[in-house]
C-alpha cells in the first residue's frame, strides 16, 4: 500500500512525478500546470511532516485519536506552519488561503487512511511502523527546492540517497527500515525479562 498514491487518487489529484536525482527536479517541471505543481509540492511535504510527527509517541497517539477537526497542518509543521504554507504557495503560484485548506484536506485524508490501515485497535508502534514503511515512497516525490528537511530539522529528508531506486538502493532502504523500526512495548518487555 502506497500512502502517497492513495492520498493523490482519493483526492483526485493528477499522478505525481518522481524527482530526478541528477537534476533535483520533476522530469517535466517547466510544462507542469500550477495546480499540478501544488499537489506535487503539497502531498509529499505534508506526508513528510506527518512522518516526522508520528515518530514521537505523542504524535502517533494524536493520529490514532485525531479527527477531521484536528488542525493537522499547525500540529505537524508546528512553528514552521507559515513557512511551509508560504514555500508551497510560492512554488505552486497559489494564494495563501487556497493552499492551506487543501493542505488540511491532504493531512486529513492521510490520517484517515493511516487509521484504516492500522485498524480500530491500532497501536502507536503500528502507526510509527506504517510511516517508516512509507518514508522511501514519500521522499521519491519530495522536491528538494522546498527544503522540507531544513524546515523540519532533519537534513536526511533532503538527501538524494533517499530518492535513489534500483535493486541495490531498494536493498539498502529495506535494511535501513529493519534497523530503524521501533521496538514495540511487548518486545521491550520481553527483552527486559530476558535480561
Amino acid at each position: 500500500m502506497n500512502l502517497l498514491e492513495r492520498v493523490q487518487q482519493n483526492l483526485c489529484y493528477p499522478a505525481l512525478q518522481k524527482i530526478d536525482v541528477s537534476t533535483d527536479k520533476m522530469v517535466h517541471d517547466d510544462a507542469t500546470p500550477n495546480e499540478d505543481k501544488f499537489s506535487q509540492a503539497a502531498i509529499p511535504a505534508v506526508l513528510t511532516a506527518l512522518y516526522k510527527f508520528v515518530q514521537t509517541d505523542e504524535g502517533a497517539t494524536e493520529v490514532l485519536n485525531g479527527n477531521n477537526d484536528t488542525k493537522w497542518i499547525a500540529k505537524i509543521f508546528d512553528e514552521h506552519k507559515t513557512d511551509a504554507i508560504s514555500i508551497i504557495s510560492s512554488y505552486s503560484k497559489q494564494s495563501y488561503e487556497n493552499p492551506l485548506s487543501k493542505m488540511y484536506t491532504i493531512a486529513n485524508e492521510a490520517v484517515k487512511i493511516t487509521k484504516e490501515t492500522v485498524g480500530e485497535n491500532g497501536t502507536i508502534d503500528e502507526v510509527k511502523l506504517f510511516f517508516k514503511q512509507q518514508k522511501h515512497d514519500i521522499l521519491l516525490y519530495l522536491l528538494p527546492t522546498l527544503k522540507m528537511g531544513e524546515l523540519l530539522n532533519d537534513g536526511t529528508l533532503d538527501d538524494n540517497t533517499n530518492k535513489m531506486e534500483g535493486p541495490i538502493s531498494s536493498l539498502m532502504h529495506s535494511l535501513g527500515n529493519i534497523f530503524t523500526n521501533p521496538i514495540t512495548a511487548a518486545e521491550s518487555d520481553k527483552k527486559q525479562a530476558d535480561l
